[in-house]
């Protein structure tokens, strides 16, 4: 046993779900066979916990403590929805051990989860929605800045899912591994968005949400660890391990955000960088996909030594490829970074303006602060700052609005740039 102040109880729960959160969810839903049920049993667990540890210290094995007492809430709810003698025996009737046909542990019961939120009787989108929120612990909100959907529309997407997992009765473990290059496309693309997420968080205070970061990139490794001849499971994990060497030069003392321009990289992780480029390589063999042309990109960016010297041409090259492979808005809105710094200014606005009417870049704040950044470059000013109050409007980050008062000012010649 260790202390027992609230600060140390606090602790030890914090840790105890960003541990064992996925595993406790998941566990607790095969007594229930449903997913609100389980979160709320999982709840009930935690706020337990908070008077149980108080008095009596944390356990040794805090994770442990949670999956009992909310087992216990999991069969007590049960008991009282079914009759006893219908439902009992089969709630307690341990998993048969896996066969060739049967599904396989993977190595860590979160990657479990991601592929029950990740079952092809689920819509795609609702897969993606069902993932951020239950493997992750990503609010709502948050989710739906990511989806670039309203929050509404995400709430409804996670309804749903919930119901259909319920209904059609999909088990909660891990598919045969015969099935698993099926839900792999989505399982890649959600575990990505995780990356997104904790690289720059959809709202807060600060740029950064470690703990996210390091979920997904944990969560890449295990996907490597079940399939490590795919090509695209090699490619997202050196997408992230790429993008993620440059964590510590990201923002400054303070927490500002530090440019990628004005980054120091000589604090760049090194090795990181290099496993990333060794696995980017055997991704793009024979024919590149989506993670593996991404991870060619921040390959590229990671190993150049200066903005000015990085290849944009090799970039925007992959960029057009990535377009074919994956057509999306916010492919084009790099390309067009790319084309600014290949063909100028001017010519990547032009890009940008076929974007303009685009649903989705509608709700981001990406579009409005690139066109400004390029109306700046371009001599623009008074387009400059109407385009950067338009980004401002939309930017939820508090360290990304900072980042973007001061552009402003330097646009409004407050400031030189």
């Amino acid at each position: 046993m260790t202390g027992t102040t609230p600060a140390v109880v606090r602790a030890a729960l914090e840790e105890a779900h960003r541990r064992g959160w996925a595993g406790l969810l998941t566990a607790t839903a095969r007594v229930t066979r449903d997913l609100d049920l389980a979160e709320e049993c999982v709840q009930e667990a935690s706020a337990t916990a908070i008077e149980a540890w108080s008095t009596g210290g944390v356990p040794d094995d805090p994770v442990a403590w949670l999956a009992t007492v909310a087992r216990r809430r999991a069969l007590d709810a049960v008991r009282r929805a079914m009759t006893l003698r219908r439902k009992l025996p089969l709630l307690v009737e341990p998993d048969p051990s896996p066969s060739p046909s049967e599904p396989r542990d993977t190595p860590d019961h979160r990657l479990d989860l991601v592929f029950l939120c990740c079952h092809p009787a689920l819509a795609p989108e609702s897969q993606l929605a069902l993932t951020l929120r239950l493997v992750c612990g990503i609010p709502t909100a948050d989710a739906a800045r990511l989806l670039l959907v309203p929050e509404a529309t995400m709430a409804a997407r996670l309804t749903r899912a919930k119901r259909k997992i319920h209904d059609a009765r999909i088990p909660f473990r891990t598919p045969p591994t015969a099935e698993l290059p099926h839900r792999l496309p989505m399982v890649l693309a959600t575990v990505h968005l995780v990356f997104t997420a904790g690289h720059t968080a959809p709202s807060g205070a600060g740029l950064l949400q470690p703990d996210l970061l390091d979920r997904a990139i944990e969560l890449g490794r295990m996907l490597v660890a079940v399939m490590p001849d795919d090509p695209e499971v090699q490619g997202l994990l050196a997408l992230m391990l790429a993008t993620d060497a440059r964590r510590s030069t990201r923002v400054d003392a303070a927490g500002a955000l530090v440019p990628l321009a004005d980054q120091d990289r000589s604090r760049w992780d090194r090795a990181m960088i290099e496993e990333a480029r060794n696995r980017a390589l055997r991704a793009l063999r024979p024919r590149p996909g989506r993670f593996a042309l991404q991870a060619a990109i921040a390959v590229l960016h990671a190993e150049a030594p200066s903005t000015a010297a990085t290849d944009w041409r090799q970039i925007r090259a992959l960029y057009d490829a990535l377009a074919r492979a994956w057509p999306s808005p916010m492919v084009l809105l790099a390309r067009a970074v790319a084309t600014a710094e290949v063909d100028g200014p001017d010519a990547a606005l032009v890009e940008l303006d076929r974007l303009r009417d685009d649903p989705q870049l509608a709700r981001n704040h990406h579009l409005a602060a690139t066109r400004a950044e390029l109306l700046h470059r371009s001599g623009r000013p008074e387009e400059a700052v109407v385009a950067c109050d338009r980004a401002l409007a939309l930017v939820e980050n508090a360290a990304e609005r900072d980042h973007l008062l001061v552009r402003r000012a330097v646009y409004a010649g407050i400031e030189r740039g």
